[in-house]
């Protein structure tokens, strides 16, 4: 798999950036964390607007920068496209020559988007005659991301694009990135804040914390390890996973979804069978049996485990997290005399019961 290998340490007034980390040249990237935590300065890193005087950055089989051999290409050597949190378009053109402005950087040759195919897939194609100052920030912005994907980029790079716009404008937006990264599969490096955004986006997760990468790999995996907690907030953790609607249950409002060869049962959602649906358990919905129960019980969801992992356990802490195998990773969160009493091991076959499943689209942004 190709992939993007990169190394920087950058150094400002109370603030360094050590960032290191390899993920695949595929689907979305979101590198996550809270405000102040290096989040724009990585992203800036990766684009060449920053330059780290060590850094290192290997895109597929291109060396972009690597300063022990004194490489470093600019941004216009970059095969990027960036998209800045605020729209940057030139207010005294249309825009279609503000796309069209896109399209001149790159020689007819090497054009990989046609204009038609990103005014279809933007829905701009009503808005062409207009003027930046006749549009909703919404509009704008999917104006801007249409100029960067003209640029025919290798690598999308996206620094939080809808953090200010309202409610209705961001889920339009999230779509339409969603249509992007499924039709152009163009890979995209998308900065946010946001859970909702991640969980609804993201393929690959980069979890920052104080300039530092404290996570990195499949979204499903960093959010269910069992160190997730030193790094996220307790309102995050837990499993991320994606399922497929199997059946719809109209007698008990009820929809089936299967994963990896399992089921749950969750309430209604209006989606075709064979729909991809994208679910998040928390940790904290999560409790552990050690054998099969062998009661009636109002949890609909009961699913055969393996404890693959056991969290630190803290003295001055009562609870302690403890990952499961259900296919996919699972967490739980459960007291320690909880782990006593089950005397639990990695490799023990247990049963998870399953108290709520949230879905991405009912985060708030």
């Amino acid at each position: 798999m190709s992939t993007l290998a990169a190394e920087f340490d950058v150094r400002y007034p109370g603030f360094h950036l050590q960032a290191k980390l390899e993920i695949p040249v595929t689907g979305v990237t979101a590198i996550f964390g809270p405000s102040g935590c290096g989040k724009t300065t990585l992203l800036r890193c990766l684009a060449g607007l920053e330059r780290s005087p060590c850094g290192l950055l290997r895109f597929r089989q291109a060396v972009w920068q690597d300063e022990t051999q004194g490489v470093f290409l600019p941004i216009s050597q970059r095969s990027i496209g960036y998209v800045f949190q605020e729209p940057r378009l030139f207010p005294h053109l249309s825009v279609q020559s503000n796309l069209v402005y896109g399209l001149k950087r790159i020689p007819s040759e090497q054009r990989k988007l046609s204009f038609e195919q990103i005014v279809d897939i933007l829905d701009l194609g009503k808005l062409l005659t207009r003027r930046p100052h006749n549009l909703s920030g919404g509009e704008q912005q999917r104006v801007t991301i249409g100029r960067a994907l003209l640029t025919s980029p290798e690598l999308l790079l996206m620094d939080e694009p809808i953090s200010s716009l309202d409610l209705k404008r961001k889920r339009e937006i999230l779509l339409f990135i969603q249509r992007l990264d499924v039709e152009l599969r163009i890979p995209i490096i998308y900065v946010s804040h946001s859970l909702r955004e991640v969980l609804q986006l993201a393929t690959t997760l980069v979890m920052l914390k104080e300039g530092k990468v404290t996570g990195v790999g499949p979204l499903g995996e960093v959010f269910a390890q069992v160190d997730s907690r030193s790094f996220m907030e307790e309102s995050h953790i837990g499993a991320v996973i994606d399922s497929t609607v199997a059946a719809q249950d109209r007698e008990f409002g009820l929809t089936k979804l299967m994963f990896e060869g399992r089921h749950l049962y969750v309430p209604h959602q209006a989606q075709s069978i064979g729909n991809r649906l994208r679910v998040q358990i928390l940790s904290r919905d999560v409790s552990i049996v050690a054998r099969a129960p062998t009661f009636q019980s109002s949890v609909l969801n009961i699913l055969e485990a393996t404890v693959t992992d056991i969290g630190t356990i803290d003295v001055n802490h009562p609870f302690v997290d403890i990952q499961l195998d259900v296919g996919v990773p699972l967490l739980a969160t459960i007291t320690r005399k909880s782990l006593v009493t089950l005397n639990l091991h990695a490799g023990q076959q247990v049963y998870a019961q399953i108290k709520a499943v949230s879905f991405s689209h009912e985060h708030d942004v």
